[in-house]
């Protein structure tokens, strides 16, 4: 019998235990899965007889090496900066280790032990990363095996609200992921390259400089670059591209809206406020404003920042900010007492829907200088609160790889994503299978 370990029963868990669960009494298999809390555990497996709940305490170094001790394989659902305290232990008691997350500098410290033990280590399996580079990777291989160069390379991805949860909510847009990471998104300097030339968005313009990003089925989005792009040049064999975009996607108009709250400083998050206890959410707004005993709130900002327009009040005064309601925090960086007022408008209630997009562009180039556009887009839609969009593609990817790795079909060693053909061509046929594919579309844009 295998043992899988999952440590992490958090929101994307669900989907990834079900999957490791489906098949498990016929292959021979038995899933561990351990949380903080037993209880949450144990309602996850929902009493199958191939799994087993169990407490743990991450920092419990003895405890976390008796469990992992047990086991073959280890899935970490961790919160990321804790990945490598598994890894190590995983490492230490001579066990393969799979995870969602981004590869850390620490992760890639252990990767001599890793080939030395002859263990697999796979990181960056979930959505994004994960999805994105898997089929990045095989459109990207494809066109190479042809002879083309590829000139441009864009892909965007976002976790968002179904069309159909979004009739009550101008911002049409709910979290889906970590709050915390939603409201510092783009607090670094976005990096890439475009026609050959370096482009650098500090944060107070990156709202400002968005790319229009069109799906057949679900309209346009705005696409906002990410922290740093150039690094995938060698992550996908792109090193001389001329064009290498990635980027994030919210619904056409949330970026501009969104940018308000930016160059206000209500995203900030490099110091502290204490505020009175009778502060509201109109003086928590008020305070980033200059002092105007003539205008009105909502003026002073259009006074401030001309280009808001009555949507974009409408919008804000729909999160709460111009209310005389008291707020529900009063210590903290402007962006944690923001978060918790967007919590109580973007917080997915019972009957919403999530949505997850993401679409890679490419322009070609062949031997005879035939220039082709390729397009290719996955829209996935959430079925309930657990089987979120945002559970499936970051909880099937996942389970897919461990699933087929103790098949004997993804037969490598060593520490690594899943860029290689190896990894990304049996875990993408198997995620099509389960109603995870894309779109794809490719027009000749000039003939000799």
């Amino acid at each position: 019998m295998k043992t899988i370990l999952i440590i992490g029963a958090g929101k994307s868990s669900k989907v990834l235990v079900d999957f490791l669960l489906k098949d498990a009494p016929a292959k021979n298999r038995k899933v561990i899965l351990a949380d903080v809390d037993a209880k949450v555990a144990e309602k996850k497996l929902a009493g199958h007889p191939s799994g087993e709940a169990a407490s743990i305490d991450i920092h419990d170094k003895r405890k976390l090496h008796t469990l992992i001790k047990q086991v073959d394989i280890v899935v970490s659902m961790v919160p990321a900066f804790l990945h490598p305290l598994v890894a190590k232990a995983a490492v230490t008691e001579r066990k393969h280790f799979f995870s969602a997350s981004y590869e850390s500098a620490e992760m890639k410290e252990l990767a001599k032990e890793i080939t030395a033990h002859n263990l697999f280590f796979l990181n960056e399996c979930g959505l994004d990363p994960g999805i994105d580079h898997m089929s990045a990777m095989k459109l990207i291989d494809a066109e190479k095996a042809e002879g083309n160069q590829i000139v441009l390379f864009k892909s965007y991805c976002g976790g968002l609200l179904s069309s159909e949860s979004e009739a009550d909510n101008p911002w049409k847009y709910k979290f889906t992921w970590n709050p915390r990471n939603v409201v510092l998104a783009g607090q670094s300097t976005s990096r890439f390259i475009r026609n050959g030339r370096y482009k650098f968005i500090p944060y107070h313009m990156l709202f400002r400089r968005t790319d229009l990003i069109s799906f057949k089925e679900e309209g346009d989005f705005d696409g906002y670059a990410n922290r740093d792009s150039l690094n995938y040049r060698g992550v996908y064999g792109l090193e001389g591209i001329p064009t290498i975009i990635r980027g994030t996607l919210r619904r056409a108009g949330f970026c501009k809206s969104w940018d308000v709250l930016v160059q206000l400083g209500l995203t900030d998050d490099s110091f502290e406020m204490d505020l009175p206890h009778d502060f509201t959410m109109r003086m928590f707004t008020n305070a980033f404003l200059p002092y105007d005993p003539v205008h009105r709130l909502e003026e002073k900002i259009q006074r401030l920042l001309p280009w808001v327009d009555k949507e974009i009040i409408e919008k804000l005064a729909w999160l709460g900010l111009f209310d005389h309601t008291p707020l529900s925090l009063f210590k903290g960086s402007p962006a944690v007492i923001l978060q918790a007022i967007l919590e109580d408008k973007w917080n997915l209630s019972p009957s919403d829907k999530d949505m997850v997009v993401m679409q890679h562009q490419l322009e070609t180039v062949s031997p005879s200088g035939t220039k082709k556009s390729i397009t290719s887009s996955m829209i996935i839609k959430g079925e309930n609160h657990e089987y979120t969009a945002m559970a499936k593609t970051v909880g099937l990817p996942l389970a897919a790889a461990v699933d087929l790795f103790l098949e004997g079909e993804i037969p490598l060693r060593g520490l690594h994503l899943p860029i290689k053909e190896e990894i990304y061509l049996p875990v993408l046929k198997l995620l099509a299978n389960n109603g995870i594919t894309f779109d794809e579309e490719a027009v000749i844009l000039k003939g000799q």
